[in-house]
């Protein structure tokens, strides 16, 4: 039996959330996540490491490089594989280039893809590495495993327009035993067992909604099994609260303290509120940024107005023929927002008449 781990997109340097009072801890949390898992294959050895792409936000460091190769060292019985992305990609003066690797590190050097055998192990990795930002070509879709028998796998990162595109159809009948891919940070997996992107190692910005982690996975008597493994320090969430016309501000900042203190006080929050509010409540909004690390909200609220009977109340008068107005067309979220915030203003200030 052979086991491996497959993880991509770690983006070492990155600062997620820049000028947020969390985005300095969150940086370093990174590097501590990928520290982590190297730990954690020291306690319990994996034969295979797989790092689809984008080890690093930016060009690394020298500094940087020989302190993931100290940690490489660390697990010398685990052959480590490894590719440049778009974000790390090999510029003309990269650190990447040339650099003394660990005996237990194969790192793709180049863009041309290339096959190179595990040790001793039947293990047979096909990879290559971005030398620029972009690479338009469909450079993994005519691609075929060695004729050996053993574990074929292809190490890949993209799957956009800009980023090598793929034919995942093409891929999936190539004969490859799995598939370790990266670019893409949400995990998912394109064929069970056979062709995943690993997802990033930890929630790089707001987008990376949900779990975050790597996988494992096993190879044997041909037949490869794998599971998401959760591994990240902490995740965006998207936490909706709902107002209704009893609702006041300190009701919802109640709810909401309640709602963080369920789902973890470090995770980092997108609050939206929806529903129907009272139109004489006032809410403050932005004011729930102090209750936990909030990335963004989004205030979807309406006040609770009976648009017809107030269409019908102020009939021929400013009022009514502005209600008619919006009622009139298939409104957007920005309208629907001007025809209240509007509707309001002009309530609370009597205009009315024609």
């Amino acid at each position: 039996m052979i086991r491996f781990i497959h993880l991509a997109d770690v983006h070492l340097g990155a600062v997620p959330d820049r000028g947020c009072p969390w985005s300095r801890e969150r940086e370093e949390e990174i590097w501590e996540t990928f520290r982590r898992v190297i730990a954690s294959i020291s306690k319990n050895p994996v034969d295979l490491l797989f790092i689809a792409g984008d080890l690093f936000h930016r060009q690394p460091l020298l500094r940087e490089l020989k302190e993931v190769n100290y940690l490489f060292s660390t697990i010398p019985d685990t052959q480590i594989f490894m590719m440049a992305g778009n974000h790390d990609y090999l510029a003309q003066d990269s650190f990447y280039r040339g650099f003394p690797w660990e005996p237990n590190v194969v790192f793709f050097e180049r863009e041309s893809p290339m096959v190179v055998k595990a040790g001793e192990l039947d293990v047979y990795v096909t990879g290559l590495s971005y030398e620029h930002r972009e690479i338009r070509e469909p450079l993994y879709d005519s691609l075929k495993p060695e004729m050996q028998d053993g574990f074929h796998v292809l190490l890949a990162h993209g799957g956009d327009e800009t980023h090598i595109p793929m034919d995942r159809t093409a891929l999936g009948a190539s004969g490859f035993d799995y598939i370790a891919m990266g670019h893409i940070h949400k995990p998912q997996s394109l064929i069970r067992d056979r062709m995943a992107y690993s997802g990033a190692l930890e929630p790089i910005d707001r987008n990376d909604m949900g779990e975050h982690g790597y996988i494992e996975g096993r190879f044997e008597n041909g037949q490869v099994r794998t599971r998401f493994v959760p591994f990240a320090c902490r995740s965006y969430q998207k936490l909706v609260l709902t107002v209704r016309e009893d609702s006041t501000q300190y009701s919802l900042e109640e709810m909401m303290k309640m709602d963080i203190m369920k789902r973890g006080g470090k995770n980092i929050y997108k609050v939206v509120l929806q529903g129907w509010h009272a139109p004489e409540t006032l809410l403050f909004p932005e004011k729930l940024r102090a209750l936990g690390n909030v990335a963004e909200i989004l205030d979807e609220t309406r006040p609770a107005y009976d648009l017809e009977a107030l269409s019908r109340r102020y009939s021929g008068t400013l009022v009514g023929d502005y209600i008619a107005y919006f009622l009139k067309k298939d409104m957007t979220l920005v309208e629907e927002k001007a025809l209240y915030y509007g509707l309001q203003a002009l309530l609370e200030t009597g205009m009315n008449l024609k």
